[in-house]
């Protein structure tokens, strides 16, 4: 009685459907996948994601500077269920601050508050509804239907968009309403706004819970909510179900506002990965003369032989040939070149560069590659070339 989801990347699909079903069918005892959501891949900052180079986003380090709630929202936010999609940092911290402290975090703060400067924090009656009121009732009525209907659908980016928009919506409430103003002219109306806010408050907690769960925790416990169906119980998230009279504990700031200089740091170290280490991706290095460019021995060199050095995962020992002058050259380029896969290649070194002692052997020389997130190109002239022509 059970109901079993398959939630998959695009390039799983024919396993996930056809392959595994039929393996589960064949042995008999296991309930088959009802549906499978595969969906598009997830880049970051516009390349592939690459942990053995670091470019990554790692969850131990991101949780030691950030809200765990503002990855999960963003990641959600961006989705990647139709095509791929793209985390970037800027993005992170412009919906952190725009949609998470100014929509959620400021309406929840600014109705807490409100409630305990002039309520004595604890829920006033409401009394008779407005045309305004009964929108508010409405939408929160309709809301946890609306939302979990794309949720059954895995369709997390529009059952956000629908969580948000009622958090909009009650922001303007409260301003629409001016409880400020009505403070001072008809207090009966103002309770009515902010016990409706309040409610609003608690049914918020609820709907983003599959989002949102730690802030969801913190709304309830600065609400002293401990019974379980105002806390879980999804269907009736939207009815006004907090009693008059009471009591909520002191508002806290849910979402304090990301400065730039962190989400700066990220950016850079991010650009220093996939760039292997250098401070700069695409910044060049200050000129030369001519006369200093003319000093490099560019020539083409064959490789003869290649081999691993001992006890390393990235250091190749290549015995070339230049013209008729063989020699040995230490490089870094065994994470992407097979020793066997290069023997007869053409490739382009730095003939003069001074030798130096790498894992004891000396390196007499240097090849020249391309590389980027993932690959590492060795520079061939191609296999026509003589082995010691000069490259100027």
């Amino acid at each position: 009685d059970t109901e079993l989801i398959h939630f998959i990347g695009k390039d799983n699909i024919v396993f996930h459907c056809l392959i595994f079903p039929a393996v589960l069918m064949k042995h008999g005892d296991f309930v088959l996948p009802v549906d499978v959501p595969a969906n598009e891949f997830l880049n970051l900052e516009g390349n592939k994601l690459s942990t053995s180079r670091n470019y990554a986003v790692w969850l131990d380090e991101y949780l030691e500077k950030f809200d765990p709630d503002s990855l999960r929202y963003c990641l959600a936010q961006n989705f990647p269920e139709t095509k791929d999609s793209d985390f970037s940092w800027l993005d992170f911290q412009a919906r952190h601050n725009n949609e998470l402290a100014d929509i959620i975090g400021n309406f929840v703060n600014r109705t807490l508050t409100f409630a305990q400067k002039n309520f004595d924090g604890k829920i006033p009656a409401a009394g008779d509804y407005d045309a305004l009121d009964e929108q508010l009732i409405e939408n929160l009525k309709t809301a946890p239907a609306r939302i979990g209907n794309f949720i059954d659908r895995y369709q997390m980016r529009q059952a956000l968009k629908e969580f948000m928009d009622l958090a909009r919506f009650a922001n303007k409430y409260f301003n629409d309403q001016q409880p400020w103003a009505t403070l001072k002219t008809d207090r009966e109306k103002c309770a009515t706004t902010i016990n409706l806010c309040l409610q609003t408050v608690r049914s918020l907690s609820v709907l983003m819970r599959p989002v949102l769960p730690f802030t969801a925790e913190k709304i309830q416990q600065q609400l002293k909510i401990s019974d379980q169906a105002l806390i879980y119980e999804w269907d009736n998230s939207g009815e006004c179900l907090l009693p008059e009279g009471h009591s909520f504990g002191k508002p806290q700031i849910l979402f304090k506002k990301l400065e730039d200089a962190p989400i700066q740091a990220e950016i850079k170290a991010l650009k220093k990965a996939l760039n292997g280490g250098n401070e700069e991706e695409t910044e060049t290095q200050p000129t030369v003369s001519f006369e200093d460019f003319k000093k490099l021995d560019l020539r083409v060199a064959e490789i003869l032989h290649a081999e691993r050095v001992p006890k390393t995962d990235k250091l190749l020992k290549l015995q070339i040939k230049i013209g008729k002058e063989q020699r040995t050259i230490v490089a870094g380029i065994a994470e992407h070149h097979e020793p066997e896969s290069l023997p007869g290649k053409r490739v382009v070194v730095v003939a003069n560069l001074e030798p130096a002692k790498i894992r004891g052997i000396e390196s007499n020389g240097m090849l020249l590659a391309a590389r980027d997130e993932e690959n590492l190109w060795l520079l061939s002239p191609g296999d026509d070339c003589a082995s010691g022509a000069k490259i100027s």
